[in-house]
């Protein structure tokens, strides 16, 4: 296990810069996931840590040591790619012992290493056969096994289960999980898909356009985001914006929402500028009951229904925006009805005017 540290890390390609002065610190044994939308700069920070692409600025260090000019392998640092990219004339063993055989070692060590691998990952009564000889999600625990086999300082992930079907991404997803409580190996792991990265990493780090947004556990993330592009990223079904006035008086915080609903705030610190700010409500924050009952309530109209089993994903029109809502009470509602929608004054987000971000 070894500590992967970025100082001030900037890549350019030709004119365009990709990566604007990023600094993480990832610690030994951590499992860090790297997540952000498309083209944000995650990939090409995982292929400069592993050597795959050289730095424009800044400084790669694995267990303190200066490594910017280390090749891949002089780094000793195993990567799992989007693709399997298994031998096909090679059996599980031959290709997750191949990079063992091309180091030197003896047959002996090989074997005892590759069945170890073959152990952890609950390979072992597969060895024998062949890549088109295995489902998509034993493909990709021989790719796993090939990378662990090295025995690296740090393992990187680069969107390894893109390529599965929806529930088989749910079972690599603990898989993948269950090696790291195992092997304890520093692990950085890149996705798009914000669920994978807050079920299975330590910290999580929120990339967009090249910068670094915020650092936290996925609790953190969830509870405190920083900013509203967090904030909106971070949660399933995505976190509803709306436009509001935010005053005080007497050391009590109101915001004054569309269709003229007030709603109280908990505490009058830590508040945006006074004024027009974005207002931001989870949809599993929002509970629906009669219009007109209880404070922090707005009222509005059931635009659509969609049952998904053990909630349903309302949409409520409200002063002419159109808000998503998780109702996990399975109440009977018909379109057009109209209804109230509830929140504690603790679930509201505030975030300074014009920062709402782009759908």
């Amino acid at each position: 296990m070894a500590t992967v540290e970025l100082q001030d890390l900037t890549k350019s390609f030709g004119p365009v810069e990709v990566l604007h002065n990023l600094n993480l610190r990832v610690e030994e044994g951590e499992f860090v996931a790297l997540v952000g939308p498309s083209g944000c700069g995650k990939s090409t920070l995982l292929r400069i840590v592993a050597g795959l692409e050289e730095t424009t600025d800044g400084d790669v260090l694995i267990d303190g040591e200066w490594v910017n000019d280390l090749t891949p392998r002089e780094r000793n640092i195993a990567m799992v790619f989007q693709s399997y990219a298994l031998y096909p004339h090679m059996n599980v063993e031959e290709n997750i012992g191949f990079n063992l055989r091309v180091s030197g070692l003896s047959r002996p060590e090989i074997r005892k290493r590759v069945h170890e691998t073959a152990d952890i990952l609950d390979l072992g009564a597969l060895l024998h056969r062949k890549p088109s000889q295995l489902s998509g999600g034993q493909r990709q625990r021989v790719a796993m096994g090939r990378a662990l086999v090295r025995n690296p300082d740090a393992f990187l992930f680069d969107e390894p289960l893109s390529n599965l079907d929806a529930k088989l991404r749910v079972q690599m997803r603990e898989e993948i999980k269950r090696l790291h409580q195992k092997v304890r190996t520093t692990s950085i792991y890149v996705t798009h898909d914000q669920i994978e990265a807050m079920t299975l990493a330590d910290r999580v780090v929120i990339l967009d356009k090249g910068r670094i947004q915020q650092i936290g556990t996925p609790t953190e993330l969830y509870r405190h985001p920083a900013n509203a592009f967090v904030a909106g990223f971070i949660g399933s079904p995505s976190m509803n914006f709306m436009t509001g006035r935010l005053t005080t008086a007497n050391g009590t915080a109101t915001v004054a929402m569309p269709g003229g609903t007030v709603l109280e705030l908990s505490a009058a610190g830590d508040l945006p500028p006074l004024g027009e700010v974005v207002v931001g409500l989870r949809p599993e924050h929002l509970t629906v009951g009669q219009a007109g009952d209880g404070d922090n309530q707005f009222t509005g109209q059931v635009e659509l229904i969609e049952p998904t089993g053990a909630q349903n994903h309302l949409k409520i029109g409200v002063g002419g925006e159109s808000l998503t809502v998780v109702d996990g009470t399975l109440t009977e509602l018909t379109i057009g009805q109209t209804v109230g929608l509830g929140v504690a004054a603790a679930n509201i987000h505030l975030f300074p005017w014009g920062s709402k971000p782009e759908n």
